[in-house]
């Protein structure tokens, strides 16, 4: 394979491609089912080529939520919002790293994008969140906190469009012609065929090499590389196997790297994101983290247990609370009373079982079983409480709002948290066409992109619930421009 030349000398009719396609894309999370079917409405053919043994990559893992501003549920429950509130607020949390006209395009379409989601079937949680950095709530949630169930309307709809999915087929490189332009890609496949028939199948003998004819364009839906040790480790030395993930394992670099061999644009690659509500008692993000995330964090505090006092602003964004951890030194202590727990029952209930979590009578038996100074949590929470009455920012800045409460109702919960590397917000660049620029700030024939395998959007970090709406608006962009262009000679 790496004898083989990576332009192709010959063009379309040459023997050597395996099969062809309008369009092929690369990855079956949200963004490449989301740019599958709206190339196939767009009336091009098209195949999905996904490495890993089942589809949905992050987006199967995940909790379901998606930020959007105006959007229904918001509307519902008499939420004021604007999309320039949004587009503050991600600019913000990116500490103007963020590229404008990204964020304007996902701005702007957010809200389409949950209701699309929504046609297609899927159902949403009578909830809505506000996670750190945002201004107000807008994250609506799947039922039962399932990000599967995305992945499973997107697939019922590919199989109705006669989208093709086939699983276990590695990207080893893109295939170019002498102009430039991307014409395909060479996989590596690892199972026996399968019947060819729409859905899920697996391509090839174990190592088979095949390339795929991209008749009109190729797209890059292949993730972050949270999982890939060794290229993080590249950006971000202290992001050793010491710090753990809660991508799933496939969550790799080898999409990213491909573009760059074709001299793609990188950007904001070291501006890798921790998820400061990971729990240091589980792997992954579990039901310890959705706890830390949807009931700590939105109304409880965070205390470092070496002095029994807090060390952040409990609704400051992504980067700020992992880092205020990280400075600690050691996993750090989410507490929460019996109103807060109650935002996320079901967690709780789980993670008292397990042990993750553990219950309280008093805020003195939580201090001493965690080896905090005597009384200095009592002191903690009581000076919170004092000021969660007042009308002033305290020393954090964290503000108070409407629905600021005490923490003064046992039993009290505790959670070890540790940030684990859950977002990388760097990657391609693209433009708003979904379009993959190369060095010099042109879009390479044949390529689009869309997803975590992209840059410009988030910055230095993202906010929460804006990772799969991100994907479904920029993967639909992707997949309309890739059917409209013209096919190959």
């Amino acid at each position: 394979m790496q004898n083989r030349p990576n332009h192709d000398p010959k063009g379309p009719n040459d023997p050597s491609w395996d099969d062809h396609t309008d369009v092929a894309v690369i990855g079956s999370g949200a963004a490449g089912l989301s740019a599958a079917i709206e190339a196939r409405l767009a009336g091009a053919s098209v195949m999905v080529f996904e490495k890993m043994p089942v589809t949905g990559g992050n987006t199967r893992i995940s909790d379901g939520g998606l930020s959007a501003p105006e959007n229904f549920m918001q509307n519902r429950l008499g939420v004021v919002d604007s999309f320039q509130l949004f587009y503050d607020d991600i600019l913000q949390a990116g500490l103007g790293l963020n590229h404008p006209d990204l964020v304007e395009v996902f701005a702007r379409h957010a809200a389409e994008a949950v209701d699309w989601i929504w046609s297609l079937g899927v159902r949403y949680a009578g909830r809505l969140d506000q996670f750190g950095g945002h201004s107000v709530p807008r994250t609506v949630t799947i039922e039962h906190n399932a990000g599967h169930e995305i992945i499973k309307a997107l697939t019922t709809r590919c199989h109705q469009l006669g989208v093709t999915i086939h699983t276990r087929n590695t990207l080893a490189r893109l295939v170019t012609e002498s102009s430039k332009r991307v014409t395909g890609v060479c996989l590596s496949c690892k199972t026996q065929a399968s019947a060819n028939t729409p859905g899920p199948q697996t391509d090839g003998s174990a190592g088979r090499i095949r390339h795929i004819r991209a008749e009109r364009a190729v797209v890059l839906a292949t993730g972050g590389f949270g999982s890939d040790v060794a290229f993080r480790t590249c950006q971000v030395p202290r992001l050793d196997d010491t710090i753990g993930t809660t991508n799933h394992k496939g969550a790799t670099a080898e999409g990213l790297t491909a573009a760059l061999k074709i001299h793609a644009m990188p950007l904001h690659l070291s501006w890798i994101q921790l998820g400061p509500w990971g729990c240091a008692d589980e792997t992954g993000y579990g039901k310890g983290a959705r706890f830390a995330s949807y009931s700590v964090f939105p109304a409880g505090i965070l205390v470092d247990p070496a002095f029994g006092s807090r060390i952040v602003n409990e609704w400051a964004d992504r980067r700020q609370r992992s880092d205020a951890i990280l400075k600690t030194g050691h996993a750090c202590i989410g507490i929460v009373d019996d109103k807060g727990a109650k935002k996320e029952p079901d967690s709780l209930t789980s993670c008292l079982k397990t042990g993750k979590i553990r219950q309280f009578d008093t805020l003195a038996g939580l201090g001493a079983a965690c080896n905090m100074p005597a009384g200095s949590l009592e002191q903690t929470v009581a000076d919170y409480n004092q000021w969660t009455a007042q009308h002033r920012p305290d020393r954090f800045g964290k503000q108070t709002k409407k629905h600021t409460v005490p923490l003064d109702t046992p039993p009290f919960y505790a959670v070890r948290l540790w940030p684990k590397v859950h977002y990388t917000p760097g990657g391609l660049h693209i433009d708003t066409h979904a379009r993959v620029m190369d060095l010099f700030h042109r879009p390479i024939s044949g390529l689009f992109a869309a997803g975590e395998v992209t840059g410009g959007i988030h910055g230095a970090s993202r906010l929460g619930g804006c990772a799969l709406t991100e994907c479904i608006v920029f993967g639909r962009i992707a997949g309309q421009n890739a059917a409209a262009i013209p096919p190959g000679p």
